[in-house]
C-alpha cells in the first residue's frame, strides 16, 4: 500500500483496515543521490549515512520477513509444511462431506418414517371412520327392526284393544238388556 509519497505501508497481516496502526506499518524510503561526494563532506558522516540506511533498510526488510512469516504462519493454521496443513484440510473437508452425507441419510430416513407415520395415521382415521359409519349403519338397521317390531306390537295391540272394546260394547249391551 502507497500513500503517493515516498512512505509506504506494508501491513503484515495482509489485511488492511482502516485501524492499523501506520506506524506498526510504516516503512520509510530514503532517496539516495548516486552522485560522488565531494571533496569538502566528512567522510565520517557519509559512512554514518550509509550505516544509517543500511539499518533502515535491514529494519525494513526484518518487518517484511516478519509479516511475511506472520502471513505464512495465518496461512499454514500452525503446520509445519503446506503439504502438512493440505492434508489436514482435506482430511477435514472429507469429514465434513462424510457428515454431511450421514446427515442427510439420516434426513432421508426420518422423512421415510413421517411418510410412513402419516400414512398410518391415514390409514387409521379410514379405518375409524369406516368403523364408524359400519357400527352406525348396524344401530341404524337394529333401530329399524325395534321399530317395525313396535309397529308391530303397535297394531296388535291396537287389534286387542278393539276386540276388547267390541267385548266391552257387547257385554255392555247385554248387562243393559237384562
Amino acid at each position: 500500500m502507497s500513500n503517493g509519497t515516498f512512505h509506504h505501508y506494508f501491513v503484515p497481516d495482509g489485511d488492511y483496515e482502516e485501524n492499523d496502526d501506520p506506524e506498526k506499518c510504516q516503512m520509510l524510503f530514503k532517496m539516495t543521490d548516486n552522485r560522488k561526494c565531494g571533496m569538502d563532506e566528512d567522510q565520517d558522516s557519509v559512512i554514518r549515512d550509509d550505516f544509517t540506511i543500511i539499518k533502515r533498510h535491514i529494519e525494513d526488510a526484518a518487518r517484511v520477513l516478519e509479516g511475511v512469516g506472520k502471513s505464512i504462519s495465518y496461512d499454514l493454521d500452525g503446520e509445519e509444511s503446506y503439504g502438512k496443513y493440505l492434508r489436514r484440510e482435506t482430511t477435514q473437508i472429507g469429514e465434513a462431506f462424510t457428515n454431511s452425507e450421514k446427515s442427510l441419510l439420516e434426513l432421508e430416513v426420518k422423512f421415510k418414517q413421517s411418510q410412513d407415520n402419516e400414512l398410518k395415521e391415514e390409514h387409521r382415521i379410514n379405518d375409524d371412520f369406516l368403523s364408524m359409519i359400519v357400527h352406525t349403519r348396524d344401530v341404524l338397521k337394529e333401530t329399524l327392526d325395534i321399530s317395525v317390531g313396535l309397529k308391530d306390537k303397535h297394531e296388535l295391540l291396537s287389534l286387542i284393544i278393539r276386540s276388547h272394546g267390541t267385548r266391552l260394547s257387547r257385554l255392555k249391551n247385554e248387562y243393559i238388556k237384562v
